[in-house]
C-alpha cells in the first residue's frame, strides 16, 4: 500500500536509536550469511531449522533430526531474522528505520528489545492460530515490525510522514492515515486474500500486540495519541519571544539586577 520515506519526529529521550540500528544490522547480516547460499543448501536448512512451522510447534509434525537445531519455542523469535529475498528484507527494514526510532525513544532501549520480541511472538502465534497444521515455515520480521507500526499509531498519529503511495506517489500525510489503513488492510486480507503466500495474520497479530503493549511499556509521562507535541522549533520560538519581550514585572526586576 505504501513505502515510508521519512517522518518529522525528533527523538526526545534518547540520543541514538541503537537498538533499532542493531536490529537492522542483524537482519542484514543474517540475510547475507543465509541467502547468498555460499554453502549449497544453507538457505533451505536455515528456513526449516529457524523458521516458525505451526505444525511442528503444535506437535502435528516433526522435523528431521538434522533440522532440530533449536527448541521449537525459540522459533517464535528466530523466524523474524530470516527473509525470502532482498525485497522482503528491504521492505521490513524501511518500515523499521522510519518508525522504530520513535517507538524505541518512547519505551527505552531495553524495553524496546522486549517489545520487539513480544510482537514477533504475537505475530507467529497469530499465524499459527489461523493455520495450525501448516508445514510451511514462516519467516520475516513483518510480525515484529507490524508491532512497531501499531505502537507508532498509538503514540504519534498526528506526526507528518512522507510516503510513497502504491510505491510511486509521494505524499505527506498524518501518520494515522497510512498506518491505520495498512493495519485494517491486514485484518481484511486474512479473509479476502487467504490464498496468497503472505501471512496477513502475522501482520495483524503483531500490530495488535504493538498497540496494546506500548500503552503499558512506555516510559512514565510519555503521552499517547500526540496529546503533547513539542518540537525543537517550537521551543526555540517560545524562548526567543520570551527573551525579546519579557513580562513587565520581570523587566523591572532585571533592571535592578543590572
Amino acid at each position: 500500500m505504501f513505502i515510508p520515506l521519512h517522518d518529522a519526529n525528533t527523538l526526545k529521550h534518547i540520543a541514538l536509536q541503537y537498538v533499532t540500528l542493531g536490529l537492522i544490522a542483524a537482519n542484514v547480516l543474517v540475510y547475507a550469511l543465509v541467502n547468498f547460499d555460499l554453502v549449497a543448501g544453507t538457505y533451505e536448512a536455515a528456513v526449516y531449522s529457524f523458521g516458525y512451522i505451526p505444525a511442528v510447534f503444535n506437535d502435528f509434525a516433526e522435523l528431521p533430526p538434522d533440522r532440530l537445531v533449536i527448541p521449537e519455542e525459540l522459533s517464535l523469535l528466530s523466524y523474524s531474522f530470516l527473509h525470502a529475498d532482498l525485497l522482503h528484507l528491504a521492505g521490513n527494514m524501511a518500515f523499521l528505520w522510519v518508525f522504530g526510532d520513535n517507538v524505541e525513544d518512547a519505551l527505552g532501549h531495553l524495553r524496546f528489545v522486549l517489545f520487539f520480541a513480544l510482537c514477533s511472538v504475537a505475530g507467529a502465534l497469530a499465524h499459527g492460530l489461523v493455520d495450525p497444521i501448516s508445514t510451511a515455515p514462516l519467516i520475516g520480521a513483518s510480525g515484529a515490525v507490524s508491532g512497531v507500526l501499531g505502537a507508532y499509531l498509538i503514540l504519534h498519529p498526528r506526526v507528518m510522514v512522507w510516503v510513497l503511495a502504491f510505491g510511486r506517489i509521494p505524499l505527506r500525510l498524518p501518520a494515522a492515515i497510512p498506518l491505520a489503513l495498512w493495519i485494517l488492510y491486514q485484518f481484511a486480507a486474512i479473509v479476502l486474500l487467504a490464498d496468497e503466500n503472505v501471512s496477513w495474520a502475522a501482520h495483524a497479530g503483531g500490530a495488535l500486540a504493538g498497540m496494546l503493549l506500548v500503552v503499558v511499556m512506555r516510559r512514565r509521562g510519555v503521552p499517547l495519541l500526540d496529546r503533547e507535541i513539542v518540537t525543537p522549533d517550537a521551543v526555540r520560538t517560545v524562548r526567543a519571544t520570551a527573551d525579546a519581550e519579557p513580562p513587565e514585572g520581570q523587566r523591572r526586576r532585571w533592571g535592578r539586577m543590572d
